[in-house]
């Protein structure tokens, strides 16, 4: 599963493949469940043993089917898989930043695909020559059309081969785009828009396979790379929107879109590793129903949506109520120049190394409340100021954007770790909540611009970050799995700094890895 040198992999780096290949079929003759008599402690460190016992005794491995999840070496058994990505348990597969870089590029062309239309609205109603009413379904149609690509494809991630589940996507999403680009019919264009936005959620299955192919003390790092990929095709695609439309036809967005798509298609296919897939014996109903257990029997993955629920309204909010400031007193911008501004989003969302790196220093919990800290500074900042002075609103806007992302990565990455084998299925559950809180955010922020005033909209912002705080104070940092309220394991804050103590994993079928591994 993971990509990483074994040499520099402990047990408690990953509990998917805590043993390597050579050493499982060691283990294949041993008779449980008296593993001690036939291995003793001093051929393996005590966790190795440890985990030797729980593997034989509670999760018995077939090997062979092991194997035949390792031996592929075509995608949909004709497409020849570069020799480069084919599974090797003795080889495992790295991720250097290279190529989490290519993973947040196909993010980024992959979340553009939901935004291309909002800035150039007025001018599909004229090429279709329909009223504003009948454009306006295009954007609630791509939202509706991501939910369910959401729902019912993301979380395939945790069932088939996703190095395959990728190429199926972009090339859909792409092909799909193509349409869009020549299409003259309204209707024909809002079909499209719909299954274009079911296909685009290849971010949602990159982002749990960063997280299975990264190195533990890489982990958040790497997710932030490939989260900034898809907060920058959010923003990206409304500037370059924008100003493709300023200049030429609506249709060129388009045609820039499906070129961006196959070429990044044409990267994924010769970088993306082939890895097993993690859970052979569970069906597609059964993954749904896991999905929906999860979402309300693990505390901290509630926790953690709602968390992400509030920020993502506070973000859509700032954001779909820039437009309006910006182009009202004192400012006056047009259309253009607010669609540049746009850039100033992007230098904050830049720093995604760096803030991943910060939070793979720290303990999540500590991480989220630091960047919850950053959000209400720039909400404060913006309510005070934002009327006022530009300058208010560039510094509103990249402390947001620090933050915002900062508190993504973390609560991303605390929750991954409640089941590495259902990471496709956690990160559903998140984004969902995520997504849900856009549009509350969006629709809240401008009824409240449009009957109140723009100081009324901001200040409600301030007030979800106050709901954030609430969340994440009644569920402290080092609180069992299944504890709903409390505090527990003191004050330590960074992960270097918490002795390693005994956990377990558990399985899908209930079987318990144990191993050591920091808290």
């Amino acid at each position: 599963m993971a990509s990483n040198d074994t040499n520099q992999r402990s047990v408690a780096d990953d509990p998917l493949f805590p043993i390597s290949s050579q050493k499982l079929s060691e283990l294949s003759s041993i008779e449980h469940p008296v593993v001690s008599s036939q291995l003793s402690a001093g051929d393996l460190p005590k966790s190795l043993v440890t985990t030797t016992a729980a593997l034989t005794v509670s999760l018995p491995l077939d090997l062979s089917k092991v194997t035949s999840l390792s031996t592929h070496n075509t995608d949909f058994g004709f497409l020849p898989i570069p020799p480069q990505c084919r599974y090797n348990p003795d080889r495992p597969h790295d991720l250097p930043h290279w190529k989490t870089a290519v993973f947040a590029l196909a993010s980024t062309f992959s979340a553009m695909n939901l935004y291309y239309c909002q800035p150039i609205l007025i001018q599909l109603a004229e090429a279709f020559h329909v009223d504003y009413l009948e454009v306006s379904r295009i954007p609630t149609l791509l939202q509706a059309g991501y939910a369910v690509g959401l729902l019912s494809l993301s979380p395939l991630g945790d069932l088939i081969r996703r190095r395959q589940l990728l190429l199926v996507l972009m090339f859909t999403s792409g092909s799909l785009s193509v349409g869009l680009a020549l299409t003259k019919s309204i209707l024909s264009f809002e079909i499209l828009s719909f299954f274009v936005a079911i296909s685009s959620v290849t971010p949602q299955v990159l982002i749990p396979l960063t997280a299975d192919l990264a190195r533990p003390n890489r982990r958040a790092t790497s997710i932030a790379i490939v989260l900034s990929g898809l907060l920058m095709g959010v923003l990206l695609a409304r500037v370059l929107g924008g100003v493709i439309a300023q200049f030429s036809c609506f249709r060129n967005i388009y045609w820039m879109g499906v070129g961006g798509q196959f070429l990044l298609l044409f990267a994924i296919y010769l970088i993306c590793p082939d890895v097993p897939v993690k859970n052979p014996d569970l069906t597609y109903l059964q993954i749904l129903f896991t999905m929906l257990k999860f979402a309300v029997t693990e505390p901290l993955l509630i926790q953690g949506a709602l968390i992400l629920f509030a920020g993502s309204a506070i973000f859509a909010g700032f954001w779909v109520t820039m437009t309006f400031l910006l182009a009202g007193a004192p400012y006056h911008y047009s259309t253009l120049e607010i669609g540049i501004f746009g850039l100033v989003g992007m230098f904050g969302i830049s720093t995604a190394p760096f803030v991943g790196r910060l939070v793979d220093g720290f303990v999540p919990w500590m991480a989220t409340f630091v960047s919850i800290v950053l959000v209400l500074m720039s909400q404060v900042i913006q309510t005070a100021a934002g009327q006022l002075n530009i300058g208010a609103v560039i510094v509103a806007t990249l402390v947001l954007d620090l933050g915002a992302q900062a508190c993504q990565v973390s609560v991303t990455a605390a929750v991954f770790g409640i089941q590495p084998e259902a990471r496709a299925r956690l990160n559903a559950v998140l984004v969902f909540f995520l997504f849900m809180g856009q549009v509350m955010g969006t629709a809240v922020g401008t009824e409240l611009l449009v009957n109140r005033s723009y100081t009324f909209s901001s200040a409600i912002r301030v007030s979800f970050c106050v709901f954030q705080f609430i969340v994440l104070l009644a569920r402290g940092p080092h609180v069992p799995r299944k504890t709903w309220f409390g505090w527990a394991g003191g004050m330590k804050f960074r992960k270097q700094s918490i002795e390693k103590k005994p956990i377990s994993f558990v399985g899908e079928k209930g079987g318990a890895i144990k191993t050591d591994s920091p808290a």
